[in-house]
C-alpha cells in the first residue's frame, strides 16, 4: 500500500476507486466501503481511501474526542485489507477552504478518480456544504461513477465510530468488537513499572498507550498480547493502580499467563476480549494479589472454553 500525504501536491497515475472519511476505528460500516472499493479491481481501478492525519473536527477544535485508532494503526489495518493507496492528508487551510466542486475536481484530476463510494450522510467541501445529492450532479459533470450505500445497523442503530466509542469506553468489549468486526487493541512500548508483580510471583508488563488513544474504562480485562508476532494470553488492568501508588497515573498493566521473558523496550499489542471487573482499591497489596489470582483463573477459564 502506498501512503500519500497531500491531495493538492501529489498525484496517482492510475485510475482509482475512492472513498473519503475519518475512518476512525475501521468498523463494519467502513469495511463495507472498502469492500466496494476492492470490488472495482476487476474494472481496472486501484482502491484509494482518503482521510486526514487529524480529524477535521479536532483541527477546528470542535471535538477533542479520543481516537479508536491512531494513524499508524489505520494504515496497518487498511494494508491488511489490501487497499492500494491511503491518502492520509493534512487538513490545512488550503483544504478547509475548498468548495465542494473544487474538492471533487481535485480527486478527479490528481487521483484519476473514476468511482466514488460514500454513505448517505457524507458531507464534503467548505463548511461541509457538499452532500450525496450534490455528488449525483458532480458525477455527471466529471464523469465518475457514484455509489451511495445505506448505513449498516446493529440493534436499530447506525454502526458508527461514536457507537463503537461508547461501547469501548463503557467497558462493553464484546459489543465494541462486534461493531468493529475485529478485536479492539492498544499498541505501545513496554516500559519498566514498579516491579511489584515480580516480587509477588506475578510479573507484569506496562504499556504506554498513545496520548490520543481511547482506552476502555478502568478495570480488568481478558486480553491477548502480541509481541514480535507471537501471541500470548493475559489479564490486563486499565487504570491508575490505586492500591500500589495512591496516585492518578493512567496505565495499561498486563500479566501474561505462563510467560517469563524479558521484553522491555519492545512494542506490544494488547487485544481486549472481555471485561472481568471494575477497578477497585484494596486495603493491602496482599488482598490485591489474592484478587489478581482470581482474575487469572477467570482468564484461564475464558481461554479454555
Amino acid at each position: 500500500m502506498k501512503i500519500i500525504t497531500s491531495l493538492v501536491n501529489e498525484t496517482i497515475s492510475e485510475n482509482t476507486a475512492v472513498t473519503v472519511g475519518k475512518f476512525d476505528g475501521i468498523h463494519k460500516g467502513h469495511e463495507l466501503l472498502t469492500e466496494k472499493l476492492r470490488g472495482q479491481k476487476e474494472k481496472g481501478l486501484a482502491s484509494c481511501v482518503l482521510t486526514f492525519d487529524v480529524s477535521p473536527r479536532i483541527r477546528l477544535k470542535k471535538d477533542m474526542t479520543k481516537l479508536l485508532i491512531t494513524n499508524a494503526e489505520r494504515a496497518h489495518i487498511l494494508e491488511e485489507e489490501k487497499i492500494d493507496y491511503l491518502a492520509q492528508c493534512s487538513f490545512e487551510k488550503e483544504i478547509m477552504q475548498l468548495e465542494p466542486e473544487e474538492f471533487i475536481r481535485l480527486l478527479v484530476e490528481n487521483f484519476h478518480m473514476k468511482y466514488l463510494v460514500c454513505g448517505t450522510d457524507f458531507s464534503f467541501g467548505r463548511m461541509g456544504r457538499g452532500n450525496a445529492k450534490m455528488l449525483e450532479e458532480l458525477s455527471k459533470t466529471y464523469g465518475f461513477t457514484l455509489e451511495v450505500v445505506e448505513k449498516l445497523q446493529k440493534d436499530h442503530r447506525d454502526i458508527s465510530s461514536t457507537y463503537v466509542r461508547e461501547e469501548i469506553a463503557a467497558g462493553n468489549i464484546e459489543k465494541g468488537n462486534e461493531l468493529l468486526g475485529y478485536e479492539y487493541f492498544v499498541w505501545g512500548e513496554i516500559v519498566h513499572g514498579y516491579h511489584l508483580g515480580s516480587k509477588m510471583g506475578m510479573p507484569t508488563i506496562n504499556l504506554i498507550p498513545p496520548e490520543d488513544k481511547l482506552l476502555p474504562k478502568n478495570g480488568v480485562y481478558v486480553t491477548k498480547i502480541e509481541i514480535e508476532h507471537h501471541i500470548y494470553h493475559g489479564v490486563t488492568n486499565v487504570g491508575v493502580k490505586p492500591t500500589v501508588t495512591g496516585e492518578n497515573q493512567m496505565g495499561i498493566e498486563t500479566h501474561i499467563l505462563d510467560f517469563d521473558q524479558d521484553v522491555y523496550e519492545k512494542d506490544a499489542r494488547v487485544v481486549f476480549l472481555s471485561h472481568i471487573r471494575d477497578e477497585k482499591k484494596f486495603d493491602s497489596v496482599e488482598e490485591l494479589f489474592a484478587q489478581m489470582e482470581r482474575d487469572k483463573k477467570t482468564a484461564l477459564s475464558y481461554f479454555n472454553h
